[in-house]
């Protein structure tokens, strides 16, 4: 299976539980791993024949501009927007991580991993 990864996208989102959070806000970073057939862009060379990943930068980007208590919230929403706006998604990972969460201790961050797979029906004739 093939696969279009975007790697550590950073932004500022007010993303938590405590009030600190949601005032001041922190730096998240996402990844995405993105399992679809490139076959055909492979041989065609044309972008209609797989996905833009601009336009899934900026799906991420809208997601994360929503405040949410939790990560876990955060990623399901990414995970069905892309979802949503690219069918041809087979399978889909993300890991979104806190960068230096506020904890009673140094912690470089903490990060949610999650991935959904879609189940494609066959009918036969």
């Amino acid at each position: 299976m093939d696969c279009i990864e975007l790697k550590n996208m950073v932004f500022h989102a007010r993303h938590g539980v405590l009030e600190q959070e949601k005032t001041v806000g922190n730096t998240f970073t996402v990844s995405l791993k993105l399992y679809l057939d490139l076959s055909i862009a492979g041989q065609t060379d044309n972008l209609k024949d797989t996905l833009n990943y601009a336009d899934v930068f900026e799906i991420v980007k809208r997601e994360m501009a929503i405040p949410s208590g939790l990560l876990e919230h955060v990623a399901t929403r990414i995970i069905s927007a892309v979802e949503q706006a690219f069918p041809q998604i087979i399978n889909i990972r993300i890991r979104l991580a806190k960068v230096r969460p506020p904890v009673n201790g140094e912690v470089e961050e903490v990060a949610v991993i999650t991935s959904r797979k879609r189940y494609r029906h066959i009918c036969r004739k």
